[in-house]
């Protein structure tokens, strides 16, 4: 969708902002662009909408050299997103994000019904259409900037720190809503930010640029944390890579332990079996329908059935879309060696251990 062929951006001082870069962004993927500051990021992310203009080199959106389409006409048919939004403070919210299908000629009905959609998209409620910037909160600024950039449909977005301007719980829950978004929307999206943990968040590939905006290395976010391409690499990734890969890796990428399991009609031999077996002093109980109800210790044994023992409850349990940072994390809030794997219902599948979850990093 968008390539970058040998471009240069050089300005009359000799400052160099972008050393030849060539690089390619596919169709429906969101490519992030991270560095330390004056590396030209943004310089490159504007580029795409000729907001600057190449020294040399071509930049080609689906094919087409930008530098042959009208500026005007090109930053209306690409979705932009700032970090302060850049919402016009005297429209409403409603003619903000109206504001380029008002360019382009809609219908004032065609508009209000584009508009009401794209709230419901980003999880306003409709009664923010009828307000103005200053009586949002910043996140919800922020939605309404999203929509804006979406309400032509354009195939192309541009983002530029768009969720730099909140509080870290309000942004972590941006952009969970903006990737949720993304898969429905599949769009082209180019993001720039200089939060390297933001970056392996959000990105289906992350660009790293150096001083001098040369580009350092371009890859998934697993393989910059598996095989960084040098030291600038790694530094800028920071020393705790290997938490940052688990926080990328499923849990439905490891094969789970079944481990020591107790049911209702169990006895206390079966129970003190199964822990000897996994060498551990506690078992896990769960209903006849493989529900999980906790661990018992076999400590706290008593003659009789598993239903008449003292049962306690995991703290954390993990599911297979959740990520093996959040096992780990499970494993610290529980002081277990283990966490708890389930599906919905709390239906128990198995165990993972530490042992487990270090192999992913070898």
């Amino acid at each position: 969708m968008i390539t970058f062929e040998s471009v240069t951006k050089r300005y009359p001082d000799g400052t160099v902002a972008l050393d030849a870069l060539d690089l390619e962004v596919a169709d429906g993927e969101i490519v992030v662009f991270v560095g330390p500051s004056g590396c030209g990021k943004t310089t490159t992310m504007r580029l795409v909408n000729r907001m600057v203009t190449p020294t040399s080199g071509r930049v080609l959106l689906d094919g087409t050299d930008v530098a042959e389409r009208e500026p005007a006409a090109l930053r209306r048919s690409i979705g932009y997103v700032i970090q302060h939004t850049g919402l016009f403070p005297h429209y409403t919210v409603r003619r903000n994000i109206g504001t380029v299908p008002e360019l382009e000629g809609w219908a004032r009905a065609r508009r209000d019904e584009r508009v009401d959609e794209l709230l419901d998209v980003v999880g306003l409620p409709p009664e923010v259409a009828e307000r103005y910037p200053h009586q949002l909160s910043g996140g919800q600024r922020q939605r309404v900037g999203v929509a804006r950039a979406l309400a032509a449909d354009p195939s192309v977005m541009l983002m530029d720190e768009p969720f730099g301007a909140v509080d870290p719980l309000v942004r972590s829950r941006l952009q969970e809503e903006f990737l949720r978004l993304q898969a429905e929307v599949r769009k082209t999206i180019v993001f720039v930010t200089h939060d390297i943990d933001e970056a392996l968040t959000m990105g289906d590939r992350i660009a790293i640029l150096g001083e001098g905006g040369r580009l350092q290395q371009y890859a998934t976010p697993r393989e910059l944390l598996s095989d960084p391409a040098n030291d600038f690499v790694k530094d800028f990734l920071g020393e705790e890579r290997g938490l940052k890969r688990l926080a990328l890796i499923p849990v439905s990428e490891v094969s789970a332990e079944y481990g020591p399991v107790v049911y209702p009609d169990d006895d206390r031999a079966v129970a003190e079996r199964s822990a000897d077996a996994a060498g551990l002093d506690w078992v896990i109980a769960l209903t006849e329908a493989h529900v999980l109800l906790g661990w018992i210790s076999t400590h706290e044994l008593v003659d009789g059935p598993m239903r008449d023992q003292q049962v306690r409850p995991f703290g954390l349990h993990v599911q297979a879309g959740d990520s093996l940072r959040a096992a780990l994390n499970a494993m610290v809030t529980n002081q277990s060696a283990v966490a708890v794997r389930v599906s919905e219902g709390d239906v128990y599948e198995g165990l993972l251990s530490q042992q487990l979850i270090a192999k992913e990093l070898d």
